[in-house]
């Protein structure tokens, strides 16, 4: 199955892997898949960069199953088959383990952390180099506000930076997009969107969610917010060279 993905999505896209040189010859890059609109709107993203993009790189599919009352990406594994993408499933009782391990810690950063260190082991073991990861201009809109909010400083998710152990190098290529135009291209392609994707966080409100009623709410009154907020974060988006600082 081959899905063209709208045109500003793919601009937006590429520019953002232009501008951070996220993507280079040779690179192999693995993916995290969730099962949520975005990861799976970057799937079909990056499958058709593959084909038109000047370098030639490979691409891989992980799935992190955190064992979560009601959350199942099981169906994934059928649909990366019929993609014929190399893919890879981890069961990991991370639900179970939090019980005991989470301490003060909240659970979404808990799973997070969890997940991405299961995500860089499958890349060390399969020989990936590139950690493609699905956030978006939203989410990091997001991550900038808590952590000037609730921190004191100013930070957020980088756009591409290196592992602090220095092997992997690890890319948001959505870093420009808007969560509404992932939400529509999902819907409108049939993408197979895993419902309620960590339901485990959507059980309570979290502080990523009151940013997003803030930001939702402030867009009504400023339509050019976000690009506003783009200008603001790019100098924090980092360089191929530079450390993750960001919980998440």
């Amino acid at each position: 199955m081959s899905l063209i993905p709208p045109r500003p999505l793919l601009r937006l896209t590429g520019q953002a892997i232009s501008d951070y040189a996220m993507i280079r010859e040779g690179d192999r890059v693995l993916l995290g898949v969730s099962g949520g609109k975005d990861s799976l709107s970057l799937l079909q993203v990056l499958r058709h960069l593959q084909k038109k993009a000047p370098v030639a790189f490979d691409l891989g599919v992980a799935t992190v199953d955190p064992g979560i009352e009601g959350f199942d990406p099981a169906p994934l594994i059928p649909y990366m088959e019929g993609l014929g993408v190399p893919y890879f499933y981890e069961r990991q009782a991370i639900a179970e383990r939090a019980r005991t391990t989470l301490g003060n810690d909240s659970f979404c950063s808990y799973c997070s952390r969890m997940r991405r260190g299961t995500l860089y082991r499958v890349a060390r073991d399969h020989g990936y180099n590139v950690l493609a990861l699905a956030q978006h201009l939203d989410d990091i809109a997001e991550s900038f506000l808590m952590s000037a909010f609730h921190a004191g400083t100013l930070r957020t998710m980088r756009a591409h930076y290196r592992i602090d152990v220095g092997d992997l190098r690890v890319i948001r290529p959505f870093a420009y997009v808007r969560e509404r135009q992932l939400r529509d291209f999902a819907r409108n392609a049939g993408l197979p969107v895993i419902a309620d994707n960590c339901p485990a966080c959507f059980r309570r409100p979290t502080e990523r969610a009151a940013m997003k009623t803030l930001l939702a709410a402030e867009e009504l009154r400023h339509t050019g917010l976000f690009r506003s907020l783009l200008k603001a974060v790019r100098p924090l988006l980092g360089t191929a060279e530079c450390s993750d600082t960001t919980s998440r």
